[in-house]
């Protein structure tokens, strides 16, 4: 059976979501639409779907190119507005959301701000938008990025725009979890190795079992859902 790393990833975060009672997406959430997608149909349908365009619960008929399209306003139990997303994670309410940044270091802090090189800005990204509050109230933060690199995965941030209650860290290589104050690698997807990503990793990782890989049913799903593999958006470029 053949899979992509998007499929891989979007299946290891659909199986986090199993006993979860809500999730939130914010835009640009490619992955992670997918992924509550998949787990409603399959692991948790009581799973309460979060999301920018403030559906609760959308019911799209095909994959948007953009999460923030109409799709995601359509056919939903109720509306919610981003104001109150921020109000249900500051009162604990919140139980998983998806949030990502361009660099992620060993103790699950991510940097969505800039780079400087002195007193001079090198790189200038889009900023935390609310990360920083949802990061450290949402009981648990699913963190994604589709690129694994050192550059990617560093010792530690230079600037640290949110912090908080990571759980999970998905990448197109691995799964890490936090314990003791770090992450650890705790799965290996099955067309890597542990050297793969002990080269790509700039902080030591210690050896982890494969990832189970998707199944029969996870991918025909995917692909029944998703024929134009919009799914694959993020890898683009």
């Amino acid at each position: 059976m053949e899979y992509s790393r998007a499929d891989m990833m979007i299946v290891t975060m659909a199986r986090l979501l199993k006993d979860a009672e809500n999730a939130f997406m914010g835009v640009a959430s490619n992955l992670p639409f997918f992924a509550i997608w998949l787990a409603r149909k399959i692991y948790n349908p009581n799973l309460t779907w979060l999301n920018i365009p403030g559906r609760v619960n959308p019911n799209p008929s095909f994959p948007p190119r953009s999460t923030v399209d109409f799709q995601l306003s359509k056919e939903g139990r109720a509306s919610i507005t981003l104001a109150n997303i921020f109000d249900m994670s500051a009162r604990g309410e919140l139980d998983v959301a998806f949030l990502s940044g361009v660099q992620i270091d060993r103790y699950g802090n991510f940097n969505l701000s800039h780079i400087a090189d002195g007193n001079r800005i090198k790189a200038q990204f889009t900023g935390g938008a609310g990360s920083a509050l949802i990061y450290p109230n949402t009981r648990r933060v699913i963190i994604w990025r589709t690129r694994h690199d050192k550059r990617s995965f560093v010792e530690k941030c230079p600037v640290i725009t949110a912090s908080g209650n990571v759980y999970k860290v998905i990448t197109p290589l691995a799964v890490f979890g936090k314990e003791n104050g770090g992450l650890n690698l705790e799965g290996i997807h099955p067309y890597s190795s542990y050297d793969e990503v002990l080269e790509n990793t700039g902080f030591p990782v210690s050896p982890a079992p494969f990832t189970p890989p998707p199944t029969e049913d996870e991918i025909r799903l995917l692909n029944e859902f998703d024929p134009e593999r919009i799914r694959e958006i993020e890898f683009s470029g």
